[in-house]
């Protein structure tokens, strides 16, 4: 049986390739709308790390923090959509 410490080990590692990957695509991206979901893709690894984080310490308000964070990222990301188009 697969011990929860190594399972989160193993799922930071995977969070840390594909944050470095998103940072490639944040600095490298040709347009905007590119740069916004990087943007946005980092919110949501930001995210799994505090749910991840609330698994391993056992403590809930992590998940309190996850949620309000990823209701200010969505709102984050609407207004970046909208100054994008034109419309702010």
């Amino acid at each position: 049986m697969i011990c929860p410490v190594d399972l989160c080990a193993v799922f930071i590692t995977l969070i840390a390739i594909a944050t470095f990957l998103t940072l490639i695509r944040l600095v490298k991206g040709p347009t905007g709308p590119d740069r916004a979901v990087a943007l946005d893709i980092l919110t949501n690894i930001t995210i799994v790390l505090l749910v991840l984080l609330g698994f391993y310490f056992q403590r809930f308000i992590y998940l309190d923090v996850a949620l309000v964070y990823g209701i200010l990222a969505f709102v984050g990301v609407i207004a970046i959509a909208r100054y994008l188009e034109g419309g702010l």
